[in-house]
C-alpha cells in the first residue's frame, strides 16, 4: 500500500482491493463481448458500435431493475452466485417485450466493504445472466461506500440496451379478439414478491439446507432459483411465428402486466390450470392462507413470460418451445371486452380451488 492511499483505506475504502478485484473479473467480463464491442474493462466508458444493416429503422430500447428484497434472502442463506442471473433477466426480458435484441448490459454493485469473493460470485452470474441474454457485459461500477451498508450486505442493479428495426417493435397493438395467449414456463419465484416470500419462510423457520416440500432441493435452492432468461426462446419464435404481443410477469403478477399490451376494448381471459404449478407457488398459497388470485395479483404462478398469437399458431409455438427445452401452455384466448367488464384479465377458475 503507498502512502498516497493510506488515509482513504483507514476512513474504509481500500483502492488496491478494488483494484484488484477488477483485474480478477477482467476475463470473465471479456468472455461475454460481442463483435460489437471495441473498448475493454476499465476505461470511462464502454464503446459498442451499433450494427444495422439489416436494418432499415433501427430504434434503441432500454430497460433498467434491480432484483429487490431476494437480495436479503441472499445474505441470510449466504447464497451470491444466482443474484447476477436475476439481475440481467429483469432487464434484458422486458426490453425483449418490445422485440428488441439485447446489445449491452452495464452493472453497478455497491457495498460497504468489497470482499472479493463475494463480489466474484455476484459477478459470475451476471456473467452467465449476459450469456443467457446473448449481450455483452460492456461495463459497470463497483462502489465501496463504508457505513452505507451494513457487514456483508450489497446492492445491485442493471441497465440493458437493445436494438429493434421499427417495422418490427412488438407493442401489442396487432393483438386481436380471437388471438391465443401462450406462457412460457418460469424456472421459480423470479424475482418478485419477495417481501411476502421471506415472511413465510421466517415463519416456517426455514433454514438454507431445509428440504423443502414436494420437491428434492434445499429451501436455498428453490427460494433463491435464478429467473429464466428468454432471450433464445422468444427471438427463435419472433423468426419464425407472428407474434402480436408479449408480456413478461413480474411485480403485479397477471393481473398488472396482461393489461400493459393489451389494445383498448379487448381483455385476457384466463383458463387457470392450463398449465403446471410449482410446489414453491402451492406452498407459498398455504403457507400466507392465501387465494389463488391473490397469488396471481402477486407471483407469476408458473408463469414467466406470454406472447400472444394468431389461434391457428398456438400449438405450434407450444411445440417450437418444448423443442428447445422449455415448457410452453395455450393458458387463455384474447376476448372483446364488454361494457359491464370491470377488469381486462379475467381468469376462470372453474376447476381450481381457490
Amino acid at each position: 500500500m503507498t502512502d498516497r492511499a493510506k488515509a482513504y483505506t483507514e476512513a474504509g475504502v481500500d483502492i488496491h482491493a478494488g483494484n484488484a478485484f477488477v483485474s480478477r473479473i477482467k476475463d470473465m467480463v471479456a468472455s461475454t463481448f460481442t463483435g460489437g464491442v471495441i473498448t475493454d474493462i476499465g476505461g470511462f466508458g464502454g464503446l459498442f458500435k451499433l450494427d444495422t444493416s439489416s436494418m432499415e429503422e433501427p430504434v434503441l430500447v432500454a430497460g433498467t431493475d434491480g432484483v429487490g428484497t431476494k437480495l436479503n434472502l441472499a445474505f441470510e442463506y449466504d447464497v451470491h452466485d444466482t443474484i447476477g442471473i436475476d439481475l440481467v433477466a429483469m432487464s434484458v426480458n422486458d426490453i425483449l417485450v418490445q422485440g428488441a435484441k439485447p446489445l449491452f448490459f452495464l452493472d453497478y454493485f455497491a457495498t460497504g466493504k468489497l470482499e472479493g469473493d463475494r463480489a466474484t460470485q455476484v459477478l459470475a452470474g451476471i456473467v452467465e445472466g449476459c450469456k443467457q441474454g446473448e449481450c455483452a457485459l460492456l461495463g459497470g461500477e463497483t462502489a465501496e461506500m463504508p457505513d452505507f451498508y451494513k457487514p456483508g450486505e450489497y446492492d445491485v442493479s442493471g441497465f440493458c440496451v437493445g436494438v429493434v428495426d421499427n417495422a418490427n417493435i412488438v407493442d401489442g397493438s396487432a393483438i386481436r379478439a380471437g388471438d391465443a395467449i401462450v406462457g412460457l414456463a418460469s424456472s421459480g419465484v423470479h424475482s418478485n414478491g419477495y417481501s411476502l416470500v421471506r415472511k413465510l419462510a421466517k415463519e416456517a423457520g426455514f433454514g438454507k439446507d431445509d428440504a423443502f416440500p414436494g420437491t428434492d432441493k434445499t429451501a436455498a435452492e428453490v427460494l433463491l432459483e435464478p429467473t429464466r432468461i428468454y432471450v433464445k426462446t422468444v427471438r427463435a419464435l419472433m423468426r419464425e411465428m407472428d407474434i402480436h404481443g408479449m408480456c413478461h410477469v413480474t411485480g403485479g403478477g397477471f393481473y398488472d402486466n396482461i393489461p400493459r399490451i393489451l389494445p383498448r376494448g379487448t381483455k385476457a381471459e384466463i383458463n387457470f390450470g392450463t398449465w403446471d404449478i410449482l410446489p414453491v407457488f402451492t406452498w407459498l398459497m398455504n403457507q400466507g392462507k392465501l387465494t389463488w388470485p391473490e397469488m396471481l395479483q402477486i407471483f407469476n404462478c408458473g408463469i414467466g413470460y406470454i406472447v400472444v398469437v394468431p389461434q391457428e399458431q398456438a400449438e405450434d409455438v407450444v411445440s417450437r418451445v418444448e423443442g428447445m427445452g422449455e415448457k410452453a401452455y395455450v393458458i387463455g384466448t384474447v376476448e372483446r371486452l364488454k361494457g359491464d367488464d370491470a377488469e381486462q384479465v379475467i381468469v376462470n377458475f372453474e376447476d381450481a380451488a381457490c
